[in-house]
């Protein structure tokens, strides 16, 4: 229909794909998805002509030719400024967080810094998967509040930054001197699809954990074994 207002939705987890189609693609105007970087274009952009460009879990770069000219709103798992960077819901874990902010903040040059639409709440409980999805739903609940404003307001961060790392595939490896409830953590932290699972070596084997549960004082998970020639 001539006339929609038209939303870009970008997003390359499988979560991010679910919630489109389940929650933002029913909403008012006319919605589009991006999977890929080599989707993202600023010619395709141009042609739309969105309202909004929103990135629910993106891995790349966004390109100045993007942002510069669209209103683009990104969604970080931290209180920002705090936890700017890379692997936010690791780095969060690792440190003993329970909850975290998920924020929406404007997309600009340096990472994580732009102008803040909305805050709420998140909880960090369960595995990885079950945290991006939970997140991915929340996000989709901020947008839909986001498109029904006319204009909506933003605030500059306010704080002191801090910065996160991103975590590498190494990282993953399982490391020593862990309590069961820590272990618990580094497993589940890293359980979710396209993710590098929790590792062992041992013996010219590789052991992949999933599906992390504490039970009556014991940790249970999934184990795939692999030989390490085969990764």
């Amino acid at each position: 229909m001539t006339g929609e207002v038209v939303y870009v939705v970008c997003g390359c987890k499988p979560w991010s794909r679910s919630v489109f189609d389940e929650h933002l693609a029913t909403l008012p105007g006319r919605w589009r998805y991006v999977a890929t970087k080599d989707e993202l274009t600023a010619a395709r952009l141009a042609e739309w002509s969105p309202r909004f460009v929103f990135f629910l879990h993106w891995s790349w770069k966004i390109p100045a030719a993007i942002h510069e000219r669209h209103t683009c709103i990104g969604f970080h798992m931290t209180d920002l400024p705090f936890g700017r960077g890379g692997s936010p819901l690791q780095n969060l874990i690792v440190r003993g967080a329970t909850e975290t902010t998920l924020t929406a903040f404007g997309i600009e040059a340096d990472m994580d810094t732009g102008a803040i639409y909305d805050k709420r709440p998140l909880s960090l409980a369960g595995t990885a998967q079950e945290i991006y999805e939970r997140a991915s739903r929340l996000a989709a609940q901020m947008i839909a509040d986001l498109i029904a404003q006319d204009d909506p307001q933003t605030r500059p961060q306010t704080g002191e930054p801090t910065m996160f790392a991103r975590r590498t595939p190494a990282q993953s490896e399982i490391p020593d001197g862990l309590d069961l409830a820590r272990l618990y953590d580094h497993l589940r932290m890293l359980d979710a699809e396209t993710y590098p699972r929790a590792f062992l070596k041992h013996g010219g084997f590789r052991f992949e954990f999933s599906a992390p549960r504490l039970e009556s004082g014991r940790l249970v998970a999934n184990v795939t074994i692999s030989r390490e020639t085969e990764n």
